[in-house]
């Protein structure tokens, strides 16, 4: 079930939910409206799974930058979240996807134990500015049914990420690193 926005003030008014930093007004009827931080890294239009992703780091400020069709663009939420007790899930927002903008093409599940800022995979359908600090999308919580374990404890790539992160699956295709 999701929670609604009380349930989800009581829960980070009692450390059950971490939103840094967390306002109040940003809070909807059944999730908490996240945003764009000011950095995003552009990735080449030739990825390989098999290696790790370069990329081109894009700073910016009160001004804004041009998204461009036909890019990847990385970047990530302002906010850091984290739940012991609840499932979160990240989507963008009506406001944004109407700006042609998806904002998470893959992974929007953050299991319980999740402690992260959120890593954006960022395509757009026509050029459009963006700035630091606009709302960017939703977050909900969930509760969990049945035996729960921690995402911290599983051991996993993504646990515990504050800053943007590109794929890591190259680890799996080569485990030595070469």
């Amino acid at each position: 079930m999701i929670l609604t926005r009380k349930a989800i003030l009581d829960a980070v008014a009692t450390g059950r939910i971490t939103i840094s930093p967390f306002d109040p007004a940003r809070l909807s009827a059944n999730a908490y409206d996240w945003s764009l931080y000011g950095e995003l890294w552009k990735c080449p239009p030739t990825l390989d799974a098999a290696v790790p992703t370069s990329y081109t780091q894009m700073l910016f400020g009160p001004e804004g930058v041009t998204l461009e069709p036909g890019v990847l663009y990385l970047g990530r939420t302002h906010e850091f979240t984290a739940s012991e007790v609840y499932a979160q899930r990240l989507n963008g927002c009506q406001d944004i996807g109407a700006l042609g903008i998806w904002v998470h093409i893959s992974a929007p599940l953050g299991h319980q134990g999740h402690a992260i800022a959120w890593t954006l995979e960022i395509r757009v359908v026509h050029p459009v500015r963006v700035y630091p600090g606009q709302t960017f999308g939703k977050i909900t919580f969930h509760t969990v049914n049945g035996e729960t374990v921690s995402y911290q404890d599983l051991g996993r790539k993504y646990r515990s990420t504050t800053g943007i992160d590109t794929s890591r699956l190259w680890e799996e295709l080569n485990p030595c690193g070469s």
